[in-house]
Formats: C-alpha cells, structure tokens, sequence
C-alpha cells in the first residue's frame, strides 16, 4: 500500500490548503525624536486548521493584564485573515488599553488589510489563514502629556507590515542569521560582549 493512501483524505486536504502553515516574523520601528511609539510585534501566521489555528482558539479567552482582542479597522470591520492582538505588557489602566484598543488597533488592522491589497498576504488565502500579532506598547505613552498619535500610528502601521511580510518570505533567512552573527548583536549586549 502507497504511504498517501494511509492518510485519510481530510487531512491531505487541509494540508494542501495552504503552504503557510506556521510562519514568524518580528520587526521594530522607531519612535519620532522625544516619543515612546516605537513599535515591535511580533507576528505568528498560519493555517486555521494547523498549530496557529489552535494557538488562535486557545487565546479565545482573556487573562487579567493582558487584554486579547480581534484586530477590527472600525466597528463591524474585522480584518481578515482573522486576528488576534495581545500586549507583551501587563496593562494596568484604562489609558492604557484605549491607547492599545483605539490607535495601535486602528495601524494594526490597516496594515493586515494592506497586506492583502499590496499581495503580500495572498488574498485567495485569507479566509483559511489567521494570525497572532503580540503588540509592544511602552507603559509611558499613557502618561505622555507630548504624545504623539500619528507617530504610534506611523510606528505599529509600518512595523506590522514589514514583521508580516518577514513572516510571509521567512525573513531573516537562516543563512542570513549566520552570515551577521558577528558583526549584529542585541542592543543591550553593548559593553557586555565583544564580537
């Protein structure tokens, strides 16, 4: 007996779906001079009926400080592929999560839906894919009297495209890692470790 002709056929199916099963991708954008917005998801994308599938069903719930809610544009503008954001912060205020529920959603969602436009995420693909997108969104910003909101938005529109477009293309490469590993090292590294 042919090995394929073990597996039963819902599974061929789903695996055949989608070549995007379990992708990563990180990016940070810096903050305008004086500000606090820089910007640092990180992003998991895959198939819905795959390990991120899961991952996106398990999160269904919340946990106290760490607010998880769908990326929706507007009211009644929930993005696709379907979208989850959480924060690598514990939020502590209401400032807080309307910063991270108002602004930060609305550049999250715009950029996922540019990605569709722009080919980036394949549109035909949309509706079986889903993504987890863990949100940096420094405590300061809340009690910032000089923030600026189009920076935030500047920073989480242009650091969420580029960390999905790094998930989609398998950015950076493994041979990428290796070819910088001495001559690229984690910030605070400096003064630490000598490459």
């Amino acid at each position: 007996m042919h090995p394929d002709a073990m597996i039963p056929l819902a599974i061929k199916e789903v695996c055949e779906m989608s070549e995007i099963w379990f992708r990563t991708g990180e990016a940070t954008v810096l903050a305008a001079e004086g500000q606090f917005t820089d910007a640092m998801p990180e992003v998991l994308i895959g198939s819905v009926h795959g390990p991120v599938g899961q991952a996106f069903a398990s999160m269904m719930g919340q946990v106290q400080g760490h607010t998880r809610m769908f990326v929706v544009r507007d009211l009644n503008q929930l993005v696709r592929p379907s979208t989850m954001m959480t924060t690598k912060v514990t939020i502590h205020d209401m400032a807080y999560a309307e910063l991270l529920g108002g602004v930060v959603q609305g550049a999250t969602g715009d950029a996922i839906v540019d990605c569709l436009a722009e080919g980036i995420i394949p549109k035909d693909e949309a509706d079986e894919l889903c993504m987890i997108i863990m949100i940096w969104l420094d405590p300061r910003c809340p009690t910032d009297a000089n923030l600026d909101l189009k920076d935030l938005y500047r920073t989480n529109y242009e650091a969420t495209k580029l960390a999905i477009s790094r998930a989609i293309k398998g950015e950076p490469t493994v041979d990428e890692l290796i070819a910088n590993r001495k001559t690229v090292k984690h910030y605070a590294l400096d003064g630490v470790v000598d490459y």
